[in-house]
């Protein structure tokens, strides 16, 4: 019998879900994919494993006892592997790494080009997730690692089976249309009458930004709700609003958008999540080193969250926004 540890796998995330569908989702493959390896599975053990139950597929008492296993199976293939990284002359090692946007542009790269440098066997390799889905992803073993949030008034709930480093601590600040605020600071108190655009309320962001409106006593209007910093900036840039942006996010920001330091001090704390059975590998550990000296390099280390003066980077002066600032958000 030749069992494939990636047919085990998707048995166990089946197993783990309860449906093919979410299986697939969870190990980034279509459902059609799956299903027709699970198939391949059955096939390759000779007996039935699943049954379907109307428009569902549930695992039989054999599905249920090789998934049992497989848990055991993976386990091992995990530890061996650690095992010969640290028994190498020199750490060999491929990983995957859930990232996004803000922190694929602005810290990945220094980080995986010094890691190179040092360790050139070290491949690490990086999935795109909403910041809310890593840290599940990392536990349900489809990444090794993840970039993670906790913000300063909404931190998240922690998994027992996770460890995490601490990366970098980011300050978040209005972004307005160029000239909209002249002064160099700003509260969310000033800007809660004006139009805003922020992430989604099922966010971390969104959440994290409604909780501050909501501790200040304000309501504030938002005309739109977009899940990318890159995109909201964009929308300001036309004179669509305001929103807020964090550090990393800076880099992304487009001509006509100025950024002005926000009274009202709110920071959120970036993570790499990883399983705790693997906190001793070592290939991991020197990816975590990389990244926290990228973010150090940026001033964006643990000692950040110390600071208290609320005082923007500096960024290159905007150009003139292109279609004109929105009078109606104007300071009064």
């Amino acid at each position: 019998m030749d069992l494939s540890l990636a047919r085990l796998r998707m048995l166990r995330e089946l197993h783990r879900r309860g449906t093919i569908t979410a299986a697939a989702t969870a190990l980034h493959y279509t459902a059609s994919a799956v299903s027709q390896q699970l198939a391949q599975l059955e096939r390759d053990v000779g007996t039935r494993l699943f049954e379907r139950r109307g428009r569902r597929v549930q695992l039989t008492d054999l599905g249920v006892l090789l998934a049992d296993h497989a848990e055991e199976i993976l386990a091992a293939v995990e530890r061996a592997t650690q095992a010969l990284e640290e028994a190498g002359e020199s750490v060999t090692a491929k990983l995957t790494a859930g990232v996004w946007a803000s922190v694929a542009s602005g810290l990945l790269p220094e980080a995986l080009t010094a890691l190179a440098r040092t360790h050139p066997n070290i491949l690490v390799r990086s999935q795109e997730l909403a910041p809310e889905a890593t840290a599940a992803a990392v536990r349900d073993g489809a990444l090794d690692l993840s970039f993670v949030l906790d913000y300063s008034n909404y931190p998240m709930t922690w998994d027992a089976g996770l460890e995490r480093a601490i990366i970098a601590v980011e300050r978040l600040y209005a972004a307005v249309p160029a000239g909209a605020v002249p002064s160099a600071s700003v509260t969310l108190a000033e800007l809660s009458e004006h139009p805003w655009i922020l992430a989604p309320a099922r966010s971390h962001f969104g959440h994290a930004a409604r909780l501050a409106f909501q501790s200040a006593g304000l309501t504030p209007r938002i005309d739109h709700a977009v899940e990318e910093q890159s995109t909201a900036m964009a929308m300001v840039a036309a004179g669509l609003g305001v929103t807020l942006v964090s550090d990393l996010g800076l880099a992304l920001r487009p001509p006509g958008v100025d950024i002005v330091a926000l009274g009202d001090i709110l920071t959120r704390t970036v993570s790499l999540a990883y399983r705790t059975n693997t906190a001793r590998r070592a290939a991991l550990l020197l990816v975590v080193d990389a990244v926290r000296t990228a973010a150090a390099a940026k001033g964006l280390g643990a000692d950040a969250a110390l600071l208290s003066a609320p005082e923007p980077p500096a960024v290159p002066p905007p150009s003139p926004n292109p279609l004109g600032a929105n009078p109606g958000l104007g300071l009064r």
